[in-house]
């Protein structure tokens, strides 16, 4: 997966991603976050890739995201661990 940070202040990130659905699964598992004031994905053509869009208040962008990852990752786990155990 290629990553581009086109914006990169301590507040706000902009990151070009080369996947629709991590953009979406990240827009949505960021709003959980209470310093997030703006988590969106917007995509200049349908032949670009989307841009993921982060706004927070009072932490900063980078630390959200990467803790957004890291418990993506742990959701993972989980069902991972629970489809196993189903077998």
């Amino acid at each position: 997966m290629e990553i581009n940070f086109l914006v990169s202040e301590k507040d706000k990130l902009e990151v070009e991603l080369d996947n629709l659905t991590v953009a979406e699964l990240l827009r949505d598992m960021l709003w959980k976050d209470e310093s997030v004031t703006l988590s969106a994905w917007k995509r200049d053509h349908p032949s670009k890739n989307p841009i993921l869009v982060l706004h927070t208040k009072g932490k900063d962008a980078k630390k959200v995201l990467l803790a957004t990852i890291e418990k993506i990752q742990e959701l993972n786990s989980e069902m991972i661990s629970q489809i196993k155990k189903a077998k």
